[in-house]
């Protein structure tokens, strides 16, 4: 195997051009073969990076080993009513388990508390669910759209009154149109498998909400907490 000085290769390195003004020509060449259509899909690519890139750190946290591990610890200790234990593993959870937990020992795990903490949560684990849904339909359709223009623009010059002397001109503008159905396609693509991934972490989390309300439940009729109607009719 050849191995190269290191001054060689750092010189080497140093002799490839960095020119920024390629990325900017780049843009700029992209724009003018897709049209104004490249415009919103550019808008959309940004947004879906930012999206997945977001929703991907916060499911590393919500479900991470560590989380889970605690999550199991709050699971025991709401089974068997320690209060205390779960105050102290809630202490410094930020996570959708943690709220949930400190809610169900806080005011009790009846059924109207237990339905308003999950409900409460459902909203951080379906966060942007619905604007990457959209993305997944709008980007294609968009890319169409794009096409289509760019073809009728083509037609047109087809149909125009003065001769046209390079048919390739034509062929050039609808490949250019094309591009913009391409593009749609690969930011629905790109939003697409991390949305499916999403909404499966979405589900399992509902699952495992449940699990510490029917925990906390448990619980309380261990304590005696438990609410009944027979007790709430003699009491009256």
């Amino acid at each position: 195997m050849l191995e190269l000085p290191t001054h060689q290769i750092v010189s080497m390195i140093s002799a490839v051009p960095l020119d920024t003004s390629d990325w900017s020509s780049g843009l700029s060449s992209l724009l003018t073969r897709g049209g104004y259509v490249m415009i919103p899909l550019l808008i959309l690519s940004v947004v879906t990076i930012t999206l997945v890139v977001e929703r991907s750190i916060f499911w590393i946290t919500v479900n991470g080993k560590t989380t889970l591990r605690r999550l199991s610890r709050l699971n025991h200790a709401l089974r068997t009513g320690d209060a205390a234990m779960v105050r102290g593993l809630v202490a410094d959870d930020s996570t959708p388990y943690g709220r949930v937990a400190c809610r169900l020992v806080e005011e009790g795990a009846n059924d109207a508390v237990a339905l308003e903490a999950v409900e409460d949560q459902r909203g951080r684990l379906e966060r942007f669910m619905v604007t990457m849904s959209t993305i997944i339909t709008a980007a294609p359709l968009l890319g169409i759209l794009g096409t289509v223009l760019g073809i009728i623009q083509s037609f047109e010059l087809l149909g125009g009154r003065s001769t046209l002397t390079d048919p390739t001109a034509v062929a050039g503008g609808i490949a250019a149109a094309l591009l913009t159905t391409a593009f749609g396609l690969v930011i629905a693509l790109v939003a697409l498998f991390p949305y499916m991934s999403f909404r499966g972490q979405a589900s399992r989390a509902v699952g495992r909400l449940e699990a510490l309300v029917a925990a906390g439940q448990e619980g309380d009729r261990r304590a005696g907490r438990a609410y009944s109607p027979e007790k709430s009719q003699e009491a009256s």
